[in-house]
């Protein structure tokens, strides 16, 4: 036995130059973050200017006496999800990952020929080549929700929360479900203590997000918005929801696409559910573009946009060619750029890794 226990030993110092290995910080320990004033920030750079901007712009805005003082029913901040808060690039977007595990590897679904090609194209790109097809942000969308389609939301969620569970791809110590920016889950946390309103705004699906974030950063499930799948009744079969009756033995699931949240369509969204300009907005891509630039247009309180970058190649699977492209975006805008390599302390925790091939 003593034998078996230093070989053991043994293996994880040579596997790892420690044996000392640690999960990342878990759900609950994550929801268990608190900033309420700018001493408790822990995870990011010391002296990073993204962070003392935005804790500069929340004293300056809560300052009853500064005036530009935001009265607590104005503060809205809206954040784009994947790749501002939560990790995308590991290897792709949670819900594409999500999306391939369901149609090419469920046992217990069987898609059509059709689904299985356009994933297998998808993984294909994801993993090999990284050209993607035309139009792939939708019809992946649309390709997407046809294999989740007939599920109920209850088994859906818990089809989710299975997945949430996996290693992620390429980064040690890390699940899909805890695979969240501490930096950044900090400035959502700073916010609500300082009383905004705090919406997530993603082209992802909206009831994913909303099983993803809600619980863990306390957000409400309506303020979450996102791209739509149909809910309808199951006996609804083809029939419009404004001539179907809900009947007695009848049961909500999931159906197709009805719009892929993104670009315009996000502020499109933004009018018609919040009702209100956000003066707050965080994004990471060009396709949050047009929700900072609504943020900070024409708005008639001081307001900000902060633009995460991929930079890091360390700690994250990072993109150095998009982040220089970003970081183009955000200077041509007027938004403050995040280094994820310069202005994080940590992204996940120190004892999550990357996994050099």
């Amino acid at each position: 036995m003593k034998k078996k226990i230093l070989s053991a030993v043994l293996a994880g110092i040579f596997a790892f130059g420690t044996f000392s290995i640690s999960d990342a910080m878990s759900r609950a320990e994550i929801s268990k973050i608190n900033v309420t004033k700018p001493a408790e920030f822990k995870y990011w750079a010391k002296n990073s200017v993204p962070q003392k901007k935005l804790v500069n712009y929340v004293r300056d805005v809560t300052n009853k006496r500064s005036k530009n003082f935001i009265p607590v029913e104005d503060r809205i901040a809206v954040f784009d999800m994947d790749g501002t808060f939560l990790c995308e690039t590991a290897p792709y977007y949670f819900e594409w990952m999500l999306y391939l595990d369901r149609a090419l590897y469920d046992k217990n679904y069987t898609p059509s020929p059709e689904q299985r090609e356009y994933a297998q194209t998808i993984e294909d790109a994801i993993r090999n080549t990284h050209k993607f097809p035309k139009n792939v942000d939708v019809d992946e969308a649309k390709a997407q929700e046809s294999v989740f389609a007939g599920m109920t939301p209850a088994d859906y969620e818990k089809y989710v929360q299975n997945f949430m569970e996996k290693p992620v791809e390429g980064l040690s110590n890390l699940k899909y479900g805890e695979s969240f920016y501490l930096p950044m889950v900090e400035v959502i946390k700073y916010l609500q203590a300082n009383d905004f309103k705090v919406y997530v705004v993603s082209g992802s699906d909206r009831p994913t997000c909303r099983i993803l974030a809600c619980d863990l950063l306390k957000i409400p499930t309506n303020q979450v918005i996102g791209s739509d799948p149909k809910i309808i009744a199951a006996h609804q079969d083809e029939n419009d929801g404004g001539n179907y009756v809900y009947k007695k033995d009848d049961y909500l699931v999931r159906g197709h696409l009805i719009e892929k949240n993104l670009k315009m369509n996000k502020v499109s969204y933004i009018a018609k559910e919040i009702g209100k300009q956000p003066v707050l907005a965080f994004g990471n891509s060009g396709g949050d573009t047009s929700m900072l630039n609504y943020t900070v247009y024409g708005n008639k309180y001081k307001s900000a946009a902060f633009f995460v970058l991929c930079d890091d190649l360390e700690r994250e699977l990072g993109n150095l060619e998009k982040a220089e492209n970003c970081r183009k975006l955000a200077n041509e805008y007027g938004w403050t750029p995040i280094s994820m390599k310069n202005d994080f302390k940590t992204i996940y925790g120190d004892n999550v890794k990357r996994i050099k091939n």
